[in-house]
């Protein structure tokens, strides 16, 4: 196959192939006279495993490591499972990080009067760096507890 087809029947796009091969994450694979790639279905079920990996969450560096248990048959599974177990403590903290996103974002959006005034809360939070829940209380909410709308 060539790089082509190879991105075809891997979901990877022809680019990524390439830098997974110049990172030396897979690779070097044969080539013609002329010097284009040649995949074998070895190299496609090595891209494949890759592809799920990085569709894992896996970083490239880990995913070399993955690679090597995999090929590696002397291997032990307590090995991959203690990878496992830590990407998903990665995992978990990259959930909680973007649920605290969304709920910075959704509060700001709720103190945005959206109207046609040019203030808005959530240009200056971007551009100050000071979140709206740092202001004092008596500023940040009107009555009943809820975000005050900013002018």
């Amino acid at each position: 196959m060539n790089i082509g087809q190879a991105a075809k029947a891997t979901g990877l796009s022809a680019k990524m192939i390439r830098y997974y091969e110049d990172t030396g994450l897979f690779g070097p694979v044969a080539r013609t006279e002329a010097g284009y790639r040649i995949y074998n279905p070895r190299d496609i079920h090595t891209l494949g495993f890759i592809k799920r990996s990085r569709d894992m969450g896996f970083s490239v560096e880990r995913i070399g490591e993955l690679l090597q248990l995999w090929q590696d048959r002397s291997r032990h599974s307590a090995d991959v499972k203690r990878m496992a177990l830590e990407h998903v403590q990665l995992l978990q903290q990259r959930i909680a990080e973007l649920q605290d996103m969304v709920r910075t974002v959704q509060a700001l959006a709720e103190c945005c009067a959206g109207d046609d005034r040019p203030d808005c809360p959530i240009l200056r939070d971007i551009e100050t760096g000071v979140p709206l829940l740092a202001e004092p209380m008596s500023t940040q909410f009107g009555t009943g507890g809820k975000p005050r709308p900013r002018h």
